[in-house]
């Protein structure tokens, strides 16, 4: 068996990055085909529907159902503001009249005199998509949204938080085998996706958060660390949507793991020019990666593109990340398939393949305990 199929993430040093920037209902789009834009610039716009205020008011004020709309002191479709008496009884011979304050600022969508239920609908809003990344609007799509295209390195984490932002990119770590504690970040880094090595202490996000860092990257982080971030345990198989103050990144796994030295190297050679980050991760069915996107000024000679995590062949040559101990974390090549099952050391049989690390270590190990990295 000369090759097989196996998940992985990419590491591109130039790359034709496109992203599809789109509004969740239907809107305004503000740019043309053929504009260059920048990633903070707003490329489409909309309203959402307020929130929705309901109130039983024939129980506020004590009236039956049918005499609220009388009752009432506003009509339909008027404007409200929290606090104004919404409502008054006309009370026993003109006394013990009850009234009723808006609970909130809205429009009056509708009252009921069969419910007594009157639901005040709040202002509307308002929604914006930016480009997120620095790049040509090559595609758009009326009243939904853009494509926008750019040439750039690409590098996918294993985990991130966080949603989108951008910033200067800046190295505060002179190698990958060095721990990211908060001594290492002060009033420059401002605004910056800063990179570091190895873990990511706590004490080193709450530091960032305090600098006004705009997003973190390094190799690993410790689960407890990120429990204390948080605030909770994180129980689901999706993130980015989190609001802890800026955007996490983690290049290769949970632990004491130093960020690969290609990785490193990648994003060393690139510091300084703006970056684009999103921590968004999703590791059920319909897989999405944190990604991390720096454009570039010259053009990319490949026409593959680059949108989410995938797999791909897994054959003689191929770059790979083993997954699982006593290597994890090592990079190196494939150097051979064998087509017939390996017996392991737990006396189990799986098909195997033989790596050629970069340390100069030659391993085998399953195939399953493999995952692609992208060329470069």
């Amino acid at each position: 068996m000369a090759h097989a199929y196996t998940p992985g993430l990419q590491i591109k040093k130039q790359i034709r990055y496109r992203v599809h920037r789109a509004l969740p209902i239907s809107g305004e789009v503000l740019v043309k085909q053929g504009e260059t834009v920048k990633a903070e610039q707003v490329v489409a716009r909309t309203q959402q529907p307020g929130n929705v205020y309901p109130v039983n008011l024939a129980n506020q004020i004590g009236v039956s159902a049918s005499e609220v709309p009388s009752a009432m002191n506003f009509k339909l479709g008027e404007h409200v503001e929290e606090g104004e008496q919404l409502a008054i009884s006309n009370g026993i011979f003109g006394f013990f009249k009850n009234s009723y304050a808006s609970p909130a600022s809205g429009t009056i969508e509708s009252m009921s005199d069969i419910t007594g239920q009157v639901i005040i609908r709040g202002a509307p809003i308002p929604v914006e998509v930016n480009a997120f990344v620095d790049g040509i609007v090559t595609e758009v799509f009326p009243n939904e949204g853009v494509i926008v295209e750019t040439d750039a390195a690409f590098v996918q984490g294993i985990f991130g938080i966080g949603g989108e932002t951008h910033g200067p990119l800046k190295m505060i770590t002179s190698n990958p085998n060095e721990d990211l504690t908060p001594d290492h970040l002060n009033a420059e880094h401002a605004g910056a996706v800063v990179v570091g090595g190895r873990r990511i202490h706590g004490e080193t996000v709450a530091r960032a958060k305090e600098q006004g860092v705009a997003a973190i990257i390094g190799g690993g982080i410790d689960d407890q660390d990120l429990r204390d971030i948080l605030g909770y345990d994180l129980g689901v198989a999706i993130t980015g949507s989190e609001t802890i103050g800026l955007t996490l990144i983690i290049t290769e796994g949970f632990g004491q793991i130093s960020m690969a030295s290609r990785t490193f190297e990648l994003l060393k050679s690139l510091e300084g020019r703006a970056v684009s980050v999103n921590g968004a991760t999703q590791i059920r069915a319909g897989v999405l990666r944190p990604a991390i996107v720096i454009p570039l000024s010259e053009s990319a000679d490949s026409e593959e593109t680059a949108q989410v995590v995938g797999g791909g062949v897994l054959e003689v040559g191929s770059h790979v990340r083993l997954v699982r101990d006593p290597y994890f974390g090592l990079l190196g090549t494939v150097s051979e398939l064998p087509s017939e099952p390996h017996v392991l050391e737990s006396g189990s049989k799986a098909r195997v393949l033989k790596v050629d690390c970069e340390s100069g270590e030659r391993v085998i190990v399953p195939r399953a305990n493999v995952e692609l990295v992208g060329d470069q």
